[in-house]
C-alpha cells in the first residue's frame, strides 16, 4: 500500500475547475516530484493534500486513512508537514521561536530539544542566527528556516512547494542536497519545483501536470529523457 494515495481529486477555486481528476501515489521513503508550467495545478495539488483546500470529489489517504475529513491543522498530528511556497516564516518571531512553533503538536520537550539540534546540524546558519528576527533573514536563510520548522513536526510525509524559488543559483544546489539528506533520514517527500531538471535529478518518480491533469508519470531519470519534457520543461530543443 502506498503511504500517500490521491485518487481522482477535483478541486475548484469558486467556479474554476483547478484539478481535473488528479491521481498519484507516494511510497514510503520516496522523493516524488511534480513538475509543470505555472498554473498547471502543482501548488493546488499540495494545498489539497495538506487540507488547505477541500476537493469536491475524490479521495486522499495516508497509510490507508482518509484525510479529507480532517482540518489542515489536524493533519500535522497525522504526520504531514508542509514547506509552503514563499517560505511563510513568522517574520516577527526569532529563528528559535519559529522552530518551536513547528513543534506545536508535540509535548516531548527532551525530543524537541534534540530535534532543534538536528535542524542546527542540517542548517548551521540557523544556529548562528537563532536569536535573529526571521523577517530580517536572507531568502536562502528563510528557506532553511521554513524547512527546519516543518521538520520540527517530525513528519512522515514532507510537502515542499518551490523550495528554490527566488534563490541565487549558488544556493539552489545546496537546497537540493539538503532535500536528499532529509530523505535519507527517513522522511518521504513530495516536491513541487519549477527547476524541473534538479527536481527530476533527485526524484525516484515524477508526475507532469498540465492544466489540472496529469499527462505523464515515470521514473525521474526516464522523464529527463522524455522528448516532450525536454522541450517543454528542460529547455532542450
Amino acid at each position: 500500500m502506498p503511504m500517500l494515495e490521491v485518487n481522482d481529486i477535483h478541486t475548484y477555486y469558486g467556479n474554476i475547475h483547478a484539478l481535473k481528476g488528479i491521481s498519484l501515489h507516494v511510497d514510503e521513503g520516496e522523493i516524488v516530484s511534480l513538475i509543470g508550467a505555472n498554473g498547471a495545478g502543482k501548488t493546488t495539488t499540495l494545498r489539497t493534500i495538506a487540507g488547505l483546500l477541500t476537493p469536491r470529489q475524490g479521495e486522499i489517504t495516508l497509510n490507508g486513512e482518509d484525510l479529507i475529513k480532517y482540518p489542515a491543522h489536524d493533519l500535522v498530528y497525522k504526520g504531514i508537514a508542509m514547506v509552503p511556497e514563499g517560505r511563510g516564516v513568522f517574520a516577527r518571531l526569532s529563528v528559535m521561536e519559529n522552530l518551536e512553533m513547528g513543534a506545536f503538536s508535540r509535548s516531548d520537550k527532551g525530543e524537541i530539544d534534540a530535534n532543534i539540534q538536528m535542524v542546527f546540524e542540517l542548517f548551521p546558519r540557523m544556529e548562528e542566527r537563532q536569536k535573529q528576527v526571521a523577517g530580517t533573514l536572507s531568502g536562502g536563510e528563510q528557506q532553511m528556516l521554513a524547512t527546519g520548522r516543518a521538520l520540527m513536526a517530525v513528519p512522515k510525509l514532507l510537502l515542499m512547494d518551490e523550495p528554490s524559488m527566488g534563490l541565487a543559483p549558488i544556493l539552489v544546489e545546496g537546497i537540493f542536497d539538503t532535500i536528499e539528506k532529509i530523505n535519507k533520514e527517513g522522511v518521504t517527500i513530495l516536491l513541487v519545483e519549477q527547476n524541473a531538471l534538479m527536481a527530476l535529478s533527485i526524484a525516484d518518480r515524477g508526475y507532469v501536470l498540465q492544466t489540472g491533469e496529469i499527462v505523464l508519470h515515470d521514473k525521474g531519470e526516464e522523464l529527463k529523457k522524455n522528448e516532450m519534457v525536454q522541450k517543454a520543461y528542460l529547455g532542450m530543443e
